[in-house]
């Protein structure tokens, strides 16, 4: 059967988001599918139908997406999954229609290929094109130019397997200069790829039109109206965000890298200012995201929660050290910040004298380490405070009645 009308629109879509060229009748260029022959568990009748190879020509070609060429993108049958562990096949998508991008050899390191690929999957969800909690699959080709030849290794499933794919198999090239091409696995277990098969060349597949599907006649009229129905891009959402609100280059490179973290500050800066926002999403959130280590779509973080948090700060009601102590808490789901920031701060300097007071009575070998040059011993006490105030006393005035009482 043919893909369905669907298919082809998303194909194109992407293809148009990638910058790619799409092939059309007007061009006299019908889209043919091909039978690509090989003998492997995931494929048992024997060939994949793909819109590529050897006498093909792909539904959308020659474009640049984030400074990275992209020589086609065109449609294919997805197979089943092989676990040759177990020897069992999952045929649960075989025949569902799969989109397959592929790029030129313009990678230099892993890192390069993450932040790509999360650029990628961020905008093609914004055409419904990709769900991105659903996850990716690639084909990662790897060599050293000058050193190795390529290999490929089939079917890496998420972006961070990917990376550490690549790092793995860039070891492994590094160490032994592998001068064969090779087909091979990637064992999430052992965190090495595991050789399948030496990697076959296009003449190999042996390519021959599909005689039972029909050609796909594309027009530059159904190009021009799915062109004009596509949606603002998160880079052009970016680009809006960076001018409207005058951010400085060391933020927006954040921003760059980290897009949904974009849609999160259009949705903050609405009610907070911008000046307040920022620094909140780009550090603090971001270190709390880090440190956890979560990506932004791996937490359930309502932009309200957020909002709120920052409006009990704006008008004095919490420290910053409070509003950093219940941010921290948003993982792995945030909530309304008010019941934590129930107790007022604590404004008053003989409250606060009494209970600095407290502490270094208890406290006095840390305050004679202190008196002999031991600056450390400074920070243990502001901790101690911090502690006993519920993080509800301002740092700096703690820090100053502090100094003053040891002097």
């Amino acid at each position: 059967m043919l893909p369905n009308q669907s298919a082809i629109n998303k194909l194109l879509q992407i293809g148009l988001l990638l910058n790619c060229k799409p092939n059309t009748i007007d061009d006299k260029k019908p889209l043919t599918f091909q039978r690509k022959h090989y003998n492997w568990p995931d494929m048992p009748t024997g060939y994949q139908k793909t819109i590529s190879g050897a006498y093909s020509i792909p539904v959308a070609e020659k474009g640049k997406f984030q400074d990275i060429r992209i020589t086609e993108v065109h449609l294919e049958e997805d197979p089943a999954a092989w676990n040759p562990d177990k020897g069992t096949v999952d045929y649960n998508r075989a025949g569902a229609p799969l989109v397959e991008i592929v790029t030129e050899p313009d990678f230099h390191t892993a890192e390069q290929v993450e932040t790509w690929l999360k650029q990628l999957v961020l905008t093609l969800s914004y055409i419904k094109a990709l769900n991105k909690d659903a996850g990716i699959k690639a084909d990662v080709n790897v060599n050293i130019k000058g050193l190795s030849v390529r290999t490929e290794i089939k079917n890496v499933n998420s972006i961070t397997e990917i990376t550490k794919a690549i790092k793995s198999e860039l070891a492994r090239h590094e160490k032994q200069k592998p001068s064969k091409q090779e087909t091979r696995r990637w064992n999430s277990t052992t965190e090495k790829t595991e050789l399948m098969r030496l990697k076959e060349n296009a003449e190999d597949y042996r390519f021959i039109p599909d005689p039972d599907l029909p050609s796909i006649k594309i027009t530059k009229q159904r190009v021009s109206q799915l062109s004009s129905k596509l949606p603002e891009t998160p880079m052009e959402k970016l680009s809006k965000t960076i001018k409207k609100h005058k951010i400085n280059k060391t933020d927006a490179e954040v921003l760059t890298k980290n897009l949904e973290i974009v849609e999160l500050f259009e949705e903050v800066s609405k009610k907070i200012p911008p000046k307040i926002a920022l620094p909140w999403i780009t550090v603090e959130w971001l270190s709390v995201l880090n440190h956890n280590k979560k990506t932004p779509d791996e937490v359930d973080l309502n932009p309200e929660h957020l909002i709120e948090l920052l409006q009990l700060l704006k008008q004095d009601i919490i420290t910053p050290l409070k509003a950093k102590d219940i941010l921290r808490k948003f993982i792995p789901k945030s909530f309304s910040p008010k019941s934590e920031a129930s107790s007022q701060k604590i404004d008053s300097q003989s409250e606060l004298k009494k209970i600095i007071q407290q502490i270094l009575n208890k406290n006095p070998k840390t305050v004679q380490d202190f008196k002999a040059g031991e600056s450390k011993a400074l920070n243990f006490l502001i901790g101690q405070v911090m502690q006993a105030t519920n993080k509800n006393a301002d740092y700096q005035v703690v820090r100053k009645i502090l100094e003053d009482e040891l002097k």
